[in-house]
């Protein structure tokens, strides 16, 4: 079943559209309308003034023209009760399903939203292009409305079952605040599916069965068939015969799944390995296991011993009577949180201007699946940014002459940013990274250093410093860093990247190799 199908049959079990009525009256309709646009090209192909007999066949014509009128009328109004009734039941949806703007911090919430939003907009697609004014209706809504798109839908469903790889999670834990009907999740384990992520799919197809009702757009054949597929793919044979086998039961004439249902008991006597789809695997890597809050305790130790002060900066006098709050969250790398640096009437303000300017992140080879977040960049023209800025070169001692502008960044459903380096090798390289949190989040969403295994968690109105390059130019390689899947909140920052330009004096070179 396509994917938008899968969409459009939804919102059909919804909303219990009658196809056959609804055909009747759209037959209806085009039947009168082309009956009284023959009428009118047969008045305007004749002349009747000029017999009076045909002005008398007229009182005939009369009463069929205004009868036929009638009925287009009729055929009209069965179709505006439809819609009223339609309306009234996509309306009585989002109060059985409500979504606090403020729960939109559950990643299933939100998908939620976004499933029965794209389902909404099919419906409502669907009279607005078939109604006489669908130019002016259908584009008014094109233009002015946002809808999710399909990649929208997609890239949603990727992100949960992220969230499910990294937190090691099945359907039944990630669901236990919001649930998804058999319908939602069966979409969830369509798209896993066609991202060859078997398991996955496997374990929100079970999920789907489950939760399978008599209105479900999804057929229990439909996804046995499914469960047996992606148990074939993930290599447990015996799982996919069970499967296949409860399809058989309920189809005997199903030629195909009995050649399926042979293949597989042949393929079983030759594979050596069955491995358990029902069990997700607890291997993890590093950077894994610290997004997980997973520290080594010599980590924790080494942490603790670390010092925490009053800075000025180095002296700087915009900072001598009021010197921030610094802790050192390690040694080497150095890394530096900075408390209370920005207050929340300034993080409003720059949530403010960015949110109409926000456009998908991109890495240096473009818009990349391993970071998930939209962002922009601030230009210095306004107060707070300004203000901002200055802050921070007040704070590091270096110039922003040379450095890049404010970035805002606001993560999506599971957003995230996979290891990497700041550094980019150009010729004016990225010194060093000022991350300003402007915002808490519940679960998930921490810095990770995997090469130190150091984990940051954000805090609002904090903010993390640390060098990219070693004093003698090169790149430091424990400063590779991570923005870790956002699990349950909504997650912005803002990065300020410094430049070596302008540096010379502030940050002198060194031509030691361990500097």
């Amino acid at each position: 079943m396509h994917i938008n199908t899968l969409y459009l049959s939804s919102t059909s079990s919804l909303i219990d559209i009658e196809q056959g009525i609804k055909g009747l009256i759209m037959a209806v309709k085009e039947l009168t309308v082309l009956v009284a646009c023959s009428l009118i090209a047969c008045a305007t192909s004749d002349e009747f003034f000029t017999s009076t007999d045909k002005i008398s066949q007229l009182f005939g014509e009369e009463k069929f023209l205004l009868a036929t009128f009638s009925l287009y009328i009729d055929a009209e109004e069965e179709i505006v009760k439809r819609m009223k009734r339609d309306l009234l039941l996509l309306q009585l949806g989002t109060y059985l399903d409500p979504v606090d703007p403020e729960e939109i911090k559950d990643p299933v919430a939100a998908l939620k939203l976004l499933i029965r939003l794209r389902a909404e907009w099919l419906s409502i697609e669907e009279y607005t292009q078939k109604s006489l004014y669908k130019d002016n209706v259908y584009q008014i809504l094109l233009e002015y409305a946002q809808i999710p798109q399909i990649e929208d839908l997609e890239g949603a469903a990727l992100g949960l079952i992220s969230l499910q790889e990294l937190y090691k999670l099945y359907p039944h834990n990630i669901t236990k605040e919001t649930s998804l009907n058999a319908d939602e999740a069966y979409i969830v384990g369509l798209i896993a599916f066609r991202q060859n992520k078997f398991q996955h799919a496997f374990l929100w197809f079970l999920y789907s069965l489950d939760r399978l009702t008599e209105y479900s757009a999804i057929t229990e054949k439909e996804l046995l068939r499914y469960l047996s597929d992606s148990a074939y793919h993930f290599g447990s044979l015996p799982v996919a015969m069970y499967f296949g086998q409860r399809l058989l039961n309920l189809d005997p004439t199903n030629d195909e799944v009995k050649v399926l249902l042979n293949l597989y008991r042949l393929l079983r006597f030759q594979r050596t390995s069955n491995p358990d789809i029902f069990t997700l695997n607890t291997q993890s890597s590093k950077y894994e296991t610290l997004c997980r809050g997973e520290i080594d305790e010599r980590t924790s130790k080494r942490q603790r011993a670390l010092s925490c002060r009053y800075s000025t900066g180095g002296g700087n006098p915009r900072l001598m009577y009021a010197p921030v709050k610094e802790e050192v969250e390690w040694d080497e790398p150095r890394i530096i949180r900075y408390h209370d640096i920005i207050s929340d009437r300034e993080i409003e303000i720059l949530k403010n201007i960015s949110r109409p300017l926000l456009s998908r992140s991109e890495t240096k080879g473009g818009v990349s699946k391993i970071r998930t977040s939209q962002s922009v960049f601030l230009k210095d023209d306004n107060t707070v940014v300004a203000r901002v800025n200055q802050r921070i070169a007040d704070i590091t001692g270096l110039s922003m002459k040379s450095a890049e502008g404010l970035h805002v960044q606001n993560y999506g459903i599971g957003g995230k940013y996979e290891p990497h380096y700041d550094e980019w090798d150009d010729e004016n390289g990225r010194i060093a990274t000022f991350l300003i949190y402007m915002s808490d989040v519940e679960i998930g969403g921490s810095t990770v250093f995997p090469k130190v295994g150091v984990s940051l968690k954000p805090k609002q109105g904090s903010a993390v410093f640390w060098y990219n390059l070693r004093k003698n130019g090169n790149v430091d390689l424990n400063t590779e860093h991570a923005g870790c899947p956002v699990f349950r909140g909504n997650k912005w920052v803002a990065n300020k990247w410094i430049h070596e330009f302008g540096q010379e004096f502030r940050r002198p070179c060194s031509l030691s190799y361990s500097e």
